[in-house]
């Protein structure tokens, strides 16, 4: 399938670029299938970020408590919507799997047009997911329904095994659940959510049309190294933590390859200060503000913005079955300087314990969202 060519102007042939440099792009407004939104306050600060860029989101489900039934994700879309009033913007909800989730609410959930998914976290993988799933022979009954009804099995693919290297545990759940998964229950449709290895890379791109992943902004820009440049640096921790180059530059191949398999979800996941810098630091890179500027930046130093488009606004809806967006979204080259923090203390200041610290903080960005 060829993806569709994003409308550019200004174009024209640069020394040492890829292929012809564009001052213009507008795309079809593009959508993330993967979001974490939060709730109460910190929903009402990173919300808006989120509705101002994409059309739809898939949020992630793993608040706490988690939302696990059809009631709890109808007032979780109604709390989002009310963060984001005025907006046009639709929260696309999905269902947090339990060793104990029953098939018939997840069903009920999905005809009626409330859960557009369902998630699937190892137990204490990742943020807020204790309750997640122990063994995934619990929820055989759950997989043939999904399977069944065409539901959509979102994964956060990675083992909880502590013999296993933090580094590959990606990979060897792929080895050791996700395949033997795919092989009990062919017609099951799965993401693996933002994936960060060749291995992964390579086996959605070898799967079928009901195999896809998404990829994140930050997956794409940072290795491992990051996190460990000039000190321990917070901020670019994440689950899955970024892996080596060789990884980086397999996910740049595949975001950019054109393969419907592989969409945009920005993963995007804010921690305040506070729980940035202690003890114990949280996982999670908050990019929504400028995702689509950092996606483009990408795309452009593979020689690929003709590919953004499609990777942002297509292969995501047609994967989940959704309409195409009919509005546009407008970048131009025009450098802008992300700043070091976003919100902050309730006095405005930028500094206190509910700062933020956007992906790319101090750095120039090379497009800007009209």
């Amino acid at each position: 399938m060829e993806p569709s060519t994003p409308h550019a102007a200004g174009g024209m042939e640069r020394a040492g670029a890829k292929g012809p440099v564009v001052d213009r792009l507008v795309l079809r407004r593009p959508d993330d299938w993967h979001v974490h939104l939060r709730d109460g306050r910190m929903l009402e600060m990173v919300a808006p970020a989120t509705a101002r860029l994409f059309a739809r989101a898939i949020v992630m489900p793993n608040l706490t408590p988690p939302i696990t039934t059809v009631a709890a994700a109808r007032a979780y879309r109604e709390r989002i919507l009310a963060a984001v009033a005025g907006a046009a913007f639709t929260p696309l909800m999905t269902a947090y799997l339990t060793d104990a989730s029953e098939p018939e609410e997840l069903e009920r959930g999905y005809r009626e047009g409330v859960f557009s998914a369902c998630k699937l976290y190892p137990a204490h993988a990742t943020t807020n997911s204790a309750a997640g799933v122990s063994d995934l022979a619990k929820l055989a009954g759950v997989f043939a329904t999904l399977e069944r009804i065409g539901m959509p099995l979102l994964i956060h693919g990675e083992v909880t095994d502590p013999e296993v290297d933090v580094f590959d545990r990606e990979a060897v759940f792929i080895e050791r659940h996700l395949q033997p998964l795919l092989q009990s229950h062919p017609g099951l449709k799965v993401v693996l959510e933002h994936i960060t290895t060749s291995e992964a890379a390579d086996f959605v791109r070898q799967g079928g049309p009901n195999l896809a992943a998404t990829i994140t902004p930050h997956h794409l820009h940072i290795n491992r190294n990051a996190m460990f440049r000039g000190g321990l640096r917070p901020d670019f921790y994440c689950l899955p933590v970024a892996k080596r180059e060789q990884h980086r530059l397999a996910l740049r191949a595949a975001a950019t390859s054109g393969n419907p398999s592989f969409f945009l979800g920005t993963d995007s996941a804010p921690h305040p200060r506070s729980a940035k810098e202690t003890a114990c630091g949280c996982a999670g890179i908050y990019n929504a503000p400028y995702a689509l500027e950092s996606y483009a930046a990408v795309f452009e130093e593979e020689g690929a913005l003709e590919r953004l488009e499609a990777f942002a606004s297509e292969y995501g809806p047609r994967f989940y079955g959704l309409p195409l967006n009919d509005s546009t979204i407008t970048l131009e080259r025009r450098d802008q300087l992300v700043p070091q923090r976003l919100h902050g203390s309730a006095a405005g200041s930028g500094e206190g314990a509910q700062a933020l610290v956007p992906f790319h903080a101090g750095e120039l960005l090379g497009w800007r969202v009209v």
